[in-house]
C-alpha cells in the first residue's frame, strides 16, 4: 500500500511541469505582464506546454499595442516558429501593427530581421495557414512607398512568387471583371476594374501581393529576378490576360453583390497590364530577330550592289521600286514569309481582320525623348491595357473619288467631345461592315504587336542607324481608296502583302526634306495639289516594295478585280524611317560641339564667374542656335545621319564611311560660312517675347551626360542657360559677346574631328534603342496575338 502511494506521488510530480505556465495569470495580467511572461516561455520553450503557452500570451497581446516595441524584438523569432499556430499569430500581429500607424508601418519594414522571418516563412513554411497570414502581412506592410521599397530589398518578390507558383490552385484560374456597389463603366475606368477569381483566397492574395510589388520595381530591382522565375511567373500572367482582355473587349462585368463563388481581388485590370510589361521589359524571349543579312536581301535583292545603289541614287532622294522577282527569295530568305502566314493564315478577308483586332491593346504614344520607360509607365497607369482606341491605334476610312477627300466610318468618334473612343467587340465587327462598304482599315503601330514584324522593324533600323522604325498596316477593299493624297514626314518602304495597288508618286519632292514632328504646311500641301505635273506610276503586286522618301506626295487606289471577276483587295504594310532630330546630321553637328566644348573645356574657379566666363558659355549656346538656324532651311543638315547604321559587313562600307566623312566636312564648312551672331542674338530675343525656351528642340543634348554631374553655376559641357540671363548679358556685351562667338566658331570649325565625335554619338543612339526596346517589349507581350 505505503509503495503504491510513492508511485502515485512521482507520477504526480512528473505531471507538474505541464503546469510550469501560470495561465490562471493571463486573464487580467497587464501587457508588461504577458510580456514578461511571453519572455520567460520562450526562454523555456523546450518544456511541455511552451508552445501552447506562448500561443496564449500573443493571442492576450494582439488587443493591445500601446507599447509594441518590446513585440517587436521577439517578432523574429515568433515568425520561424515550428508551431504554424504560433507564426500565423505573429504574422497576424506584424500586419496589424503595419496597419496602426505610418510610423510603426515603416519601422517594421526597417526592421531586418522582421523581414527577413516573413521571407523566410514564405519560402520554407508547407503550411497553408503560415502561407495567408504571412501574405496578408506582407499586404499589409505594402501600404507605403518606403515599405514596399524594403520589401524588395530582402527578396520578398521572389519568395511571394515562388509560393504562388508552388501552391495548389486552378490550373486555368477562371477570371471576371467586377464593380464595385454602383461603379459605373465607361471608356476611361474600363482598365481600372477590379478583377474576381474563381479560386481559394491563398493563391489570389500571394498574386496580389506579387504584383503590388513587381509594379513597385525599378529597372535595376527587376533584372535582379531570377530569369527562370520571372519567365514562368511571366508566362501565367500572360495566359491570365487573354482572359481578362477578352472580358473587357466583351464588357463583361459582374456586380459585386453577383459574385457568388468568386473572389473580388484588388488586382485591377492596370495592375495586371503593368506587371506584365515591367517583367517583359528585359525579357529575352518576347521579341524575334533576323539576321541583318536576311533582312537586307528581302527588301534590297542578294546582290550586294543593289543596297549600295539604291543608297547612293534613290535613299531620300527619289522612289525606287523594288520587284519580287528582282530580289529572287527563297521563304528562307524572305522575313515576311512567316507573317504572311500569321496574319492571312486560311481565313478570308475581313473575316481574319476581326480575329486580328479582337486580340490588340492600344499602344499609348511615349516621348522621342523619353528614355525612362518605367517614368512613361506612370504617365498612362490609370489606361494601360486597354483595347485599341480610335485614331491612336485604327482608322477606318475613305477617300471620296471626286471631293478628293477624307471620310471617316467612326465619324461621331471624331465629332464627340470625348478624348478618345475605345473599342469593344461591336466595333471590331463594324469594322467588316466598313470594308465592306469600300472602307480602309488601317492599324498604326504594328511593330510593337508581332514579334515577326518587331523583328523586322529592328532590324531595318539598325540598317539605318535609327533607333526604331514605325510600321502601319493598310486593308483596302476593291475598287476603293484608303488616305487622301498626301506626303510624310518619314521616309516609307510600302511592301505589298497580297493582292494589288495602283500607286501615284510625285516625282518632285519639297524643297526642304519634312521634319518628324513639325506641323505639316497645308497652304504648301494644297499649292503642290494644284500644281502636279509630274507623276509617276507603280502598279504593286504580292511581294512588290515601293520605296517613298518624306516629302513625296503620294495616294494609292485598288482596282475592281481581275477580268474572271474576282475581288482586288489590297493588305500593305509601310515600313516607316522615322528620323528624330538627334539622328539628323543636324544633331550629329551638335552633339560634335558638345564633344568639342569638353574636350577644350578648362578647370574653373566656380566662385569667380567672370564676364568672360560667362561669354564663353554664351558663345557654345549661341552656336548651337546658329546650327539650328541653319538646318531649317539647308537640307543636309535635315537627312537622316547613318554614323551607326550597321548595314554593310566589315570591309565593304568603305564607301559608306567615306560619304559620312564628305557630308560632315560640308556640315562644318557651312557653320563656319553661315553661323551669324545677330541672327542667333534675335532667336534668343524672340522666345524671350514669346516667353519660350530658344533650346527647347535640343533639351536631348543633355541625355549625352551619362553620369548626370553637373558643375556648381553652370555646367560647360552642357551649358543651356535660361534665356532669360543670357540674352542681357549678349547686349550689356554686345562686342565682346560677339567677338567670344567668333572666336569659340572658329576654333570649333578648325578643331572639331569627325572620329571623335563618333562613339559619343553612338552611345546616344544605344540609350535610343535600349528606351525603344523596353517599350517594344512590354507592348508586344499585352498583345495576344501569340
Amino acid at each position: 500500500m505505503e509503495r503504491r502511494e510513492r508511485k502515485s506521488r512521482r507520477r504526480k510530480r512528473k505531471r507538474k511541469p505541464e503546469n510550469f505556465f501560470p495561465y490562471l495569470h493571463l486573464q487580467h495580467a497587464d501587457a508588461d505582464t504577458i510580456f514578461a511572461l511571453l519572455l520567460a516561455a520562450i526562454f523555456n520553450s523546450q518544456r511541455p506546454g511552451s508552445f501552447s503557452f506562448i500561443k496564449k500570451c500573443i493571442t492576450k497581446l494582439r488587443s493591445s499595442f500601446l507599447n509594441p516595441n518590446p513585440i517587436l524584438s521577439l517578432l523574429p523569432f515568433l515568425l520561424t516558429s515550428k508551431s504554424a499556430a504560433i507564426a500565423s499569430l505573429s504574422t497576424e500581429i506584424v500586419g496589424a501593427l503595419s496597419l496602426y500607424s505610418l510610423e510603426l508601418n515603416e519601422q517594421i519594414a526597417l526592421d531586418g530581421e522582421i523581414v527577413k522571418g516573413l521571407v523566410l516563412a514564405l519560402a520554407s513554411s508547407k503550411k497553408r495557414r503560415v502561407l495567408m497570414a504571412t501574405c496578408n502581412a506582407v499586404l499589409d506592410i505594402s501600404t507605403t512607398p518606403v515599405a514596399r521599397q524594403c520589401l524588395l530589398r530582402f527578396s520578398t518578390l521572389e519568395s511571394l512568387m515562388s509560393a504562388f507558383l508552388q501552391v495548389p490552385k486552378s490550373s486555368v484560374m477562371p477570371a471576371s471583371l467586377c464593380t464595385v456597389n454602383d461603379e459605373t463603366v465607361d471608356d476611361g475606368s474600363v482598365a481600372c476594374l477590379k478583377i474576381g477569381f474563381e479560386d481559394d483566397e491563398l493563391p489570389v492574395s500571394l498574386l496580389t501581393a506579387s504584383i503590388i510589388l513587381i509594379n513597385s520595381c525599378d529597372i535595376e530591382q527587376l533584372e535582379k529576378i531570377p530569369r527562370n522565375l520571372s519567365e514562368t511567373f511571366l508566362a501565367f500572367l500572360k495566359n491570365l490576360w487573354a482572359k481578362v482582355h477578352n472580358q473587357m473587349l466583351l464588357a463583361n462585368t459582374m456586380k459585386s453583390s453577383q459574385e457568388g463563388q468568386f473572389f473580388i481581388s484588388n488586382i485591377r485590370v492596370n495592375n495586371l497590364a503593368d506587371s506584365i510589361f515591367r517583367l517583359s521589359i528585359n525579357s529575352s524571349q518576347v521579341t524575334t530577330t533576323f539576321p541583318l543579312e536576311v533582312v537586307k536581301r528581302s527588301i534590297f535583292g542578294l546582290t550586294k550592289s543593289s543596297f549600295e545603289d539604291f543608297m547612293k541614287i534613290h535613299w531620300e532622294v527619289s522612289p525606287f521600286l523594288i520587284r519580287k522577282f528582282s530580289r529572287a527569295l527563297n521563304e528562307n530568305d524572305n522575313v515576311f514569309s512567316s507573317l504572311i502566314k500569321s496574319l492571312c493564315s486560311t481565313e478570308k478577308v475581313p473575316s481574319f481582320l476581326s480575329s486580328i483586332l479582337q486580340n490588340l491593346v492600344s499602344c499609348f504614344p511615349i516621348a522621342s525623348d523619353e528614355l525612362d520607360v518605367l517614368s512613361f509607365l506612370k504617365e498612362v497607369r490609370n489606361m494601360l491595357g486597354c483595347p485599341i482606341i480610335y485614331q491612336q491605334d485604327i482608322r477606318v476610312l475613305r477617300t471620296e473619288r471626286q471631293m478628293k477627300r477624307e471620310v471617316h466610318y467612326f465619324q461621331k468618334s471624331l465629332d464627340c467631345k470625348k478624348d478618345f473612343h475605345i473599342f469593344n467587340i461591336e466595333d471590331v465587327l463594324k469594322c467588316e461592315e466598313a470594308y465592306k462598304e469600300g472602307y480602309t482599315v488601317a492599324l498604326r503601330g504594328m511593330e510593337f504587336r508581332f514579334k515577326s514584324i518587331a523583328a523586322i522593324a529592328n532590324g531595318l533600323a539598325s540598317i539605318f542607324g535609327q533607333p526604331s522604325v514605325g510600321v502601319n498596316m493598310y486593308l483596302t477593299p476593291p475598287n476603293s481608296q484608303g488616305l487622301a493624297r498626301h506626303f510624310d514626314d518619314h521616309c516609307v518602304f510600302v511592301c505589298q502583302l497580297f493582292g494589288t495597288k495602283q500607286w501615284t508618286v510625285s516625282s518632285q519632292p519639297n524643297v526642304l526634306l519634312p521634319r518628324l514632328y513639325d506641323h505639316l504646311d497645308s497652304l504648301q500641301d494644297a499649292e503642290a495639289e494644284n500644281s502636279v505635273t509630274d507623276c509617276r506610276k507603280f502598279l504593286l503586286k504580292e511581294g512588290d516594295i515601293l520605296y517613298i522618301p518624306r516629302g513625296i506626295h503620294h495616294e494609292a487606289c485598288t482596282d475592281n478585280g481581275d477580268p474572271n471577276g474576282s475581288a482586288a483587295g489590297s493588305l500593305h504594310l509601310t515600313l516607316g524611317i522615322e528620323v528624330e532630330p538627334p539622328f539628323e546630321w543636324e544633331g550629329f553637328a551638335h552633339v560634335a560641339l558638345c564633344c568639342w566644348n569638353q574636350s577644350c573645356k578648362q578647370p574653373q574657379d566656380a566662385s569667380s564667374e567672370s564676364v568672360l566666363e560667362f561669354l564663353g558659355v554664351i558663345s557654345v549656346n549661341l552656336l548651337h542656335v546658329s546650327i539650328g538656324l541653319i538646318g531649317d532651311s539647308d537640307t543636309t543638315f535635315r537627312k537622316a545621319c547613318l554614323v551607326g547604321a550597321t548595314s554593310l559587313p566589315s570591309g565593304t562600307c568603305y564607301w559608306l564611311d567615306l560619304d559620312q566623312k564628305t557630308i560632315f566636312s560640308h556640315l562644318i564648312d557651312k557653320i563656319n560660312t553661315e553661323s551669324r551672331f545677330s541672327e542667333a542674338l534675335r532667336i534668343i530675343e524672340f522666345a524671350i517675347r514669346k516667353n519660350e525656351d530658344p533650346f527647347q528642340q535640343i533639351r536631348w543634348l543633355w541625355l549625352l551626360n551619362a553620369e548626370g554631374e553637373t558643375a556648381e553655376g553652370h555646367d560647360w559641357n552642357f551649358s543651356f542657360m535660361e534665356a532669360a540671363k543670357l540674352f542681357p548679358l549678349c547686349v550689356k556685351h554686345k562686342d565682346k559677346a560677339e567677338e567670344a562667338f567668333m572666336n569659340v566658331k572658329s576654333r570649333f570649325c578648325d578643331e572639331v574631328l569627325f572620329g571623335d565625335v563618333v562613339d559619343r554619338y553612338k552611345l546616344l543612339l544605344d540609350k535610343y534603342r535600349k528606351a525603344r526596346k523596353q517599350y517594344m517589349n512590354g507592348m508586344i507581350s499585352l498583345q495576344c496575338t501569340s
